[in-house]
C-alpha cells in the first residue's frame, strides 16, 4: 500500500498520529470483545483513524462509573441471598432435563430460581393491558413499582397515571423508573415532568446523560425494561412501552402507524423476582434500598388465567455477567426437535444466534419467524434485511406484519415445551448493551396460547421467499451490508 507523503509540518504530524492510532487500536480493540464487533471497529479505525478512535472513545466502552458498578454489584449479590428464600422454587426434577439445565444456567448467571404456583395471562391488547394495569393499582395498598423504558403522561396512560396519584393520596408509595433518553424523544416528555413534579410519585430517570453535572457514559446504554409491581403480589411484564401506539409522534399518526404487543399478567412467587430486579434499579439510580414485603389482596376469578405455571425472571444488561439472555435463547434453541417460532421486532443475531437458528432449519425443524414489513428505524432495518438471505436459504420461514403497524412484541416458543416472553429483542444491542428482563415459562398450555397469538400474526403476514428477496434493487443490498457492519460496533 503506498502512503500518501506528508507536505508540511502538520501534515507530518496528522501522519504520525495516525499510525500511532492504528497501532494502538491493533492491540486494545480486540481485548474481550466478539471478533465480529472488534473486526467492525477496527476497520472504521483503519479506514480514518482520528475520526473511528473519536467514536470509539464516545461509544465503544461499556464501562458504567465506578459508583454505579459498586451499586450493581451490591444489589445482585442481595438478589442472590433472597432467591433461596422465595416461596415455591419449583422442582426442576418434573421438567425435561434440557429445560432444567437452562433454568440452572439461568439462575447461575441471573441470580433468580424458577418458582411453581404461578398465575399467568397473556395481553396482546395494547390499551387494555393499561387499563389492566390501572385497576391493580386502584386495589394498591402497600407499593407500586412502575419502569419502562419509554414513558409518557398521555390520553392513552392518563388512567394509569391518574390511579398512581389516587394511590399516593392513600399512603402507597409509588415509585416510578424511565429511561432518560429513551422517554426524552418524546415531543411529550416535558410535558410529563411538569406532571410528575406536581405529584407525591417518587421518580427518577435511569441512566442520565448530563455533561454538565458531571454524568456522562456511552449514550446507548439504557435501561429497556418494562415491569410493574403492586404490592409485590401482581406485576406485569412484555414488550409495551408506557406511551400512546403511535408513540406520540405526528408522523406516526399521519402514516397510521401503530405498535403491536404482548404482555404477561402474573401473580405467584414470581412476581417477588420482578419486585427484586426494580429494587436493584431503584437502588442503582438513587442508592435507596427498598423493602420487598408482599401485601396480598382477595384473588380475581380470570377465566383466560393459567394456573400453577413455572416461571423464572432473567434479568440482563451491562451490569449482569456474559449476555445471560443470548445464552438462554441459543441453548433453548439448539435443543429444539420439531418447531420454533421467533418474534423480534428488530432481529440483528450475532454469529452463535445466527449460527443457532440457521442450524435448526438445516436440522429439519420447522423453524418461522415474524417481523414487521416496515421497520420503524432506518439503521436496524437494513441491518436486520442483511440476514434474511441467509434465513431463507437455510429454510427459515420468514412473515412479515403488515404496514403501516410495528410487531414489537418479542417472544418465542420451543417445540410445545417452554416460552420465552420479555423486553429483550433478537439483536446485538438486546444482548451486549440493553438492560432486559425476560420471563421463561416451561408449560405446555402456555405455550398453547402464545401459539394461538403467533397464528393470528401469521394469519395476516405475507410471507418473504428467497427468489423475491433476491429481487432486490443493488442499492439497497449495498445499505443493508453498511447499515450491519454498524450493527456490530459495540
Amino acid at each position: 500500500m503506498n502512503w500518501p507523503v506528508p507536505t508540511s509540518t502538520l501534515g507530518w504530524i496528522i501522519f504520525g498520529l495516525d499510525m500511532v492510532l492504528r497501532l494502538i487500536a491493533l492491540g486494545i480493540i480486540p481485548g474481550n470483545r466478539k471478533p465480529s464487533t472488534g473486526m467492525a471497529w477496527l476497520l472504521l479505525i483503519m479506514v480514518e483513524p482520528i475520526v473511528g478512535f473519536s467514536i470509539f472513545l464516545l461509544f465503544g466502552r461499556t464501562r458504567l462509573g465506578n459508583r454505579r458498578i459498586a451499586r450493581q454489584r451490591s444489589a445482585s449479590a442481595a438478589i442472590r441471598e433472597r432467591a433461596d428464600k422465595l416461596p415455591l422454587s419449583f422442582d426442576t426434577s418434573r421438567l425435561p432435563p434440557h429445560i432444567a439445565r437452562v433454568a440452572g444456567l439461568n439462575q447461575h448467571l441471573g441470580a433468580l430460581p424458577l418458582t411453581g404456583g404461578n398465575e399467568v395471562q397473556l395481553w396482546p391488547d395494547y390499551a387494555g393491558v393499561i387499563e389492566e394495569m390501572a385497576r391493580e393499582v386502584e386495589r394498591a395498598r402497600s407499593h407500586v413499582h412502575v419502569e419502562f423504558y419509554i414513558t409518557a403522561w398521555d390520553e392513552v396512560t392518563d388512567p394509569l397515571f391518574q390511579a398512581l396519584v389516587r394511590a399516593t393520596k392513600r399512603g402507597v408509595d409509588v415509585r416510578l423508573l424511565f429511561d432518560h433518553l429513551g422517554s426524552r424523544g418524546l415531543p411529550s416528555y416535558r410535558a410529563m415532568l411538569r406532571k410528575l413534579r406536581d405529584t407525591d410519585i417518587e421518580w427518577h430517570p435511569m441512566l442520565p446523560i448530563k455533561p454538565l453535572k458531571g454524568r456522562f457514559r456511552r449514550p446507548d446504554l439504557r435501561n429497556h425494561r418494562k415491569i410493574l409491581v403492586v404490592d409485590g403480589s401482581v406485576g406485569f411484564t412484555g414488550s409495551l412501552n408506557l406511551t400512546e401506539p403511535g408513540y406520540n409522534k405526528p408522523k406516526n399518526h399521519r402514516l397510521g402507524r401503530e405498535w403491536v404487543e404482548l404482555m404477561v399478567r402474573l401473580e405467584g412467587p414470581v412476581v417477588g423476582g420482578l419486585n427484586a430486579v426494580f429494587a436493584s434499579d431503584w437502588y442503582v439510580e438513587t442508592g435507596e434500598v427498598v423493602e420487598l414485603v408482599p401485601v396480598f389482596g382477595e384473588p380475581d376469578i380470570r377465566p383466560d388465567e393459567l394456573l400453577d405455571v413455572p416461571c423464572q425472571v432473567v434479568p440482563s444488561g451491562p451490569g449482569v455477567v456474559a449476555e445471560n439472555n443470548l445464552r438462554m435463547f441459543t441453548t433453548l434453541i439448539y435443543a429444539a426437535t420439531r418447531r420454533i417460532s421467533l418474534t423480534s421486532p428488530y432481529f440483528v443475531p450475532d454469529e452463535s444466534l445466527l449460527y443457532a437458528v440457521t442450524t435448526a432449519a438445516e436440522r429439519g425443524l420447522d423453524v418461522e419467524l415474524f417481523v414487521s414489513e416496515v421497520s420503524d428505524q432506518f439503521m436496524v432495518g437494513h441491518a436486520q434485511a442483511s440476514y434474511y438471505r441467509a434465513l431463507l436459504e437455510a429454510g427459515v420461514r420468514i412473515f412479515q406484519y403488515p404496514a403501516p403497524y410495528v410487531l414489537h412484541a418479542k417472544h418465542f416458543t420451543i417445540d410445545d415445551d417452554v416460552a420465552v416472553i420479555g423486553s429483550s429483542n433478537m439483536d446485538m444491542r438486546s444482548f451486549g448493551l440493553n438492560y432486559e428482563i425476560s420471563l421463561m415459562l416451561p408449560d405446555p398450555h402456555l405455550v398453547t396460547r402464545l401459539r394461538e397469538v403467533e397464528d393470528g400474526y401469521r394469519s395476516i403476514s405475507r410471507e418473504l421467499t428467497l427468489p423475491e428477496w433476491e429481487k432486490r434493487p443493488a442499492r439497497t443490498k449495498y445499505v443493508d451490508n453498511v447499515m450491519r457492519l454498524t450493527a456490530a460496533l459495540q
